[in-house]
């Protein structure tokens, strides 16, 4: 069924304006509270460590980071204005859980400055995120398409969180 044919009529349009804001504003929060401890690391601890040659310049990072949080917000919409926030239960928890373990990542490699727990924290991430994909597929093919990108990017980073981890122990 597609999104447009399980959408729930009772949303009115306002509703769903105020919906996509309430879901963007819970991504770029998550987003400010890795970021606090993110910046200042870059040009800190994180300069000092060894890093492979492939790793891409610092400037890619955050536009990548700020797409990725903007297709993550409209995927969660798009289950909850397919579903509503009771039938979507499951997806949408699914999602809160890989948005706070994100966020955790951060808190744990700049923060905490532990690669290597941060590779077995990502690595729960990664199988969170591919749980609320999946789940997310079922709800609207959309959203779950979607959540490929960001599921692709953090299959990246455990790759150079791991690799970094290595090249500095």
């Amino acid at each position: 069924m597609s999104d447009d044919a399980r959408s729930q009529p009772s949303l009115s349009p306002a509703a769903q304006a105020g919906g996509l804001i309430v879901f963007l504003t819970i991504c770029f929060i998550a987003a400010a509270i890795g970021g606090i401890v993110t910046g200042p690391a870059i040009d800190g601890w994180y300069e000092t460590l060894e890093k492979p040659s492939w790793q891409p310049p610092a400037w890619v990072f955050g536009p990548v980071w700020t797409m990725l949080y903007l297709l993550m917000a409209i995927a969660a919409w798009l289950v909850w204005r397919s579903a509503g926030a009771r039938s979507a239960a499951v997806p949408l928890s699914l999602f809160a859980v890989q948005l706070v373990l994100n966020v955790a990542w951060s808190w744990t490699f700049f923060y905490l400055q532990r690669p290597g727990w941060a590779v077995l924290e990502l690595i729960v991430l990664w199988v969170a995120i591919a749980l609320t994909t999946l789940a997310f597929f079922r709800r609207s093919p959309v959203a779950g398409g979607l959540m490929l990108p960001y599921l692709a990017w953090v299959t990246f980073a455990g790759v150079l969180n791991f690799t970094i981890w290595r090249l500095n122990s």
